[in-house]
């Protein structure tokens, strides 16, 4: 006698949140441009018209994308050491965008609302005011902060050398730089090709050149912007 084959486990139910992170793996595994309703409703194994019960159009879902990043990031807490704090979430931040590469531009570019940003700010403000910083100079501080972990975060991600090629390619380039049109450039070559200096940029030395001087500027003016 035969047996009746098992039926197949119940798909799980489409939800607006299964959508968005259906986005986010594809938009890691192929890139942003590979993004489209008909490539993400076959990654989910439905129609792409089924997507628009659950996200209003595209803009919707890239607004649902980003703001599933942001809640990755560790907010900073209020009470902490507002220095220890921002060092926290400058490494969260550059963490999170290097494992979704694709989210950096979109961070800045678009207007973001969402609960998940707006916790992320609001945490950034109460620990910095909390710190002593008047609440316009709070605001500068975090967004000069950004500025500088988006801007390192995108280099690394578009730097064309691995940092154990930094050697080799310095050594590469070594013949075309003139040393009498390009001392210093030459000597610094020189350095990296050798060994006396490996080149690689670091988070923390930008983002604690930023911090000292916020920390002056809190020591010297408290109510600088206010």
């Amino acid at each position: 006698m035969k047996t009746a084959p098992e039926a197949p486990p119940p798909r799980a139910p489409l939800t607006r949140d299964r959508v968005m992170r259906a986005a986010l793996t594809l938009a890691d595994t192929q890139g942003l441009d590979a993004l489209s309703m008909r490539a993400l409703g076959a990654a989910l194994g439905v129609k792409a018209m089924s997507l628009y019960n659950h996200v209003k159009d595209k803009e919707d879902l890239l607004d649902g994308m980003v703001a599933l990043v942001v809640s990755e990031i560790e907010a900073p807490s209020p009470a902490a050491p507002w220095r220890e704090a921002m060092q926290r979430r400058a490494h969260s931040a550059h963490g999170v965008l290097m494992r979704h590469p694709w989210a950096c531009g979109l961070l800045m570019s678009r207007v973001n609302v969402s609960p998940a940003m707006l916790t992320y700010i609001d945490a950034t403000l109460a620990c910095l005011t909390r710190a002593g910083f008047s609440l316009p100079m709070a605001d500068h501080a975090w967004n000069a902060m950004d500025c500088f972990i988006y801007g390192f975060t995108l280099q690394r991600l578009n730097f064309p050398f691995a940092p154990n090629e930094y050697a080799a390619a310095a050594a590469g380039y070594l013949p075309s730089l003139s040393q009498a049109q390009y001392p210093a450039m030459h000597a610094l070559t020189v350095q990296v090709a050798t060994g006396g200096h490996d080149g690689l940029q670091t988070l923390d030395f930008g983002l604690g050149l930023i911090l000292d001087g916020l920390e002056r500027l809190r020591s010297v003016c408290p109510a600088y912007g206010a």
